[in-house]
C-alpha cells in the first residue's frame, strides 16, 4: 500500500506553475526526501499533500484518502511541520506541548506518558520550564518535531526541518527521524541539502516545479550517464578559471577544495587539464575519475 501517491499534480499561481504535473509513489514507513533548492516547489508539494492547498488540477491520496475531498479526515492522521518555527515563543516547552495536544484532542491516562516519552525522545525533557523562544535553533525544530507527533499521526511532512540549523543538531534530528521510520512512521522530508538526501530510502530530485528523478540514492546517481573528473590542485579557485573557460562543452564546478568536471569525453579532459594546469604554474596533485554525488547528477540532469 501507498502512504502517498500524487497523479499529474499541479498547483498555479497566476502566471507561475509551482509544482507541474507532480506523480510520485511513497511506500507505508518509507523515509522519503524531496530534494531541491529554494524556489523548486518543494513546500508547495508539502501543503498540497497536507491539505493545506488545493490543486489546480490533478489528484494526491494520502493514507488512502484524498487530498481535497478528506482534507478534514486528512489533517487529523498527520503530523505536520512547516519551515518556519510555528509555536509560541512565549510558552514554556511543556506548555507548547500541553496546547499542541489540547488541539488534537489527545487526553485520557496515556497522555501525560505520552508527552513524556516524546520529551526523552527529543532530549529536550530537561528543559519542560524553558520559553520556546529562548531555545537553540536545533532545539526549536525538535521542539516543532514532538508537538507535531502528539496525537501519533501515521504520516508525517517535514519541511525543510533542519534549514539554518547547525551541523551537529542536523545530525541529532536525522538520528531522530530514523528512530521514528523504526517504529513504522512514514516520514515525507524536503531539504536542500544533498548530504541529507543520502539518508532517505528513497528521494526525488526537484527543480522549477518538475519532477527531475526518483529512486534510491543510487539509482538517482544512476541516471548520470557522463563521468565525473575529480580534479585537486594547489589552487581550486585558478584552477576552476582556466578549466571553465576551456571545457565550456562540460559542467565544471568548484567542490570545496577542488574541482569537478562533468563530461563525456573523460581521458581526453583528464589529459588536456593535467597539462594546461601545469603550463600555469598549477601544482596538480590528482586528476582522476570518480563516483558522481548527487549534487554532481542535479547539476548535470538540471541543466539539461
Amino acid at each position: 500500500m501507498y502512504a502517498i501517491r500524487t497523479e499529474n499534480l499541479t498547483r498555479k499561481f497566476g502566471d507561475v506553475t509551482a509544482v507541474d504535473g507532480l506523480c510520485l509513489e511513497i511506500r507505508a514507513g518509507e523515509l522519503f526526501g524531496l530534494v531541491g533548492p529554494d524556489g523548486a516547489g518543494k513546500s508547495t508539494v508539502m501543503r498540497l499533500l497536507s491539505s493545506i492547498l488545493d490543486p489546480s488540477s490533478g489528484d494526491a491520496w494520502v493514507n488512502g484518502l484524498h487530498t481535497v475531498r478528506d482534507a478534514d479526515t486528512i489533517k487529523d492522521s498527520i503530523g505536520y511541520m512547516s519551515q518556519r518555527f510555528g509555536l509560541y515563543p512565549d510558552l514554556s516547552v511543556m506548555e507548547n506541548l500541553d496546547f499542541y495536544a489540547d488541539i488534537y484532542g489527545v487526553r485520557g491516562s496515556t497522555r501525560s506518558s505520552h508527552v513524556k516519552q516524546l520529551l526523552e525522545f527529543s532530549g529536550l525533557a530537561p528543559f519542560t520550564k524553558r520559553l520556546a523562544g529562548n531555545l537553540s535553533g536545533g532545539m526549536k525544530q525538535k521542539l516543532g518535531l514532538a508537538c507535531s507527533l502528539v496525537h501519533t499521526p501515521k504520516i508525517l511532512f517535514l519541511d525543510e526541518p533542519t534549514n539554518g540549523v547547525d551541523p551537529v543538531s542536523r545530525r541529532d534530528f536525522w538520528k531522530i527521524l530514523h528512530e521514528l521510520e523504526g517504529e513504522g512512521v512514514t516520514i515525507f522530508v524536503s531539504t536542500c541539502y544533498l548530504d541529507e538526501a543520502e539518508r532517505c530510502d528513497r528521494l526525488a530530485l526537484m527543480d522549477n516545479g518538475k519532477l527531475l528523478a526518483t529512486g534510491t540514492p543510487g539509482e538517482v546517481r544512476g541516471h548520470m550517464k557522463e563521468s565525473v573528473i575529480d580534479v585537486v590542485t594547489s589552487s581550486a579557485r585558478k584552477a576552476l578559471e582556466i578549466l571553465r573557460a576551456k571545457f565550456t562543452d562540460s559542467t565544471v564546478s568548484l567542490f570545496g577544495d577542488r574541482v569537478h568536471i562533468t563530461t563525456s569525453d573523460p581521458a581526453r579532459v583528464m589529459s588536456a587539464s593535467d597539462k594546461m594546469l601545469k603550463q600555469a604554474g598549477i601544482d596538480v596533485i590528482s586528476i582522476q575519475k570518480e563516483s558522481p554525488s548527487l549534487e554532481d547528477v542535479f547539476i548535470s540532469i538540471g541543466r539539461n
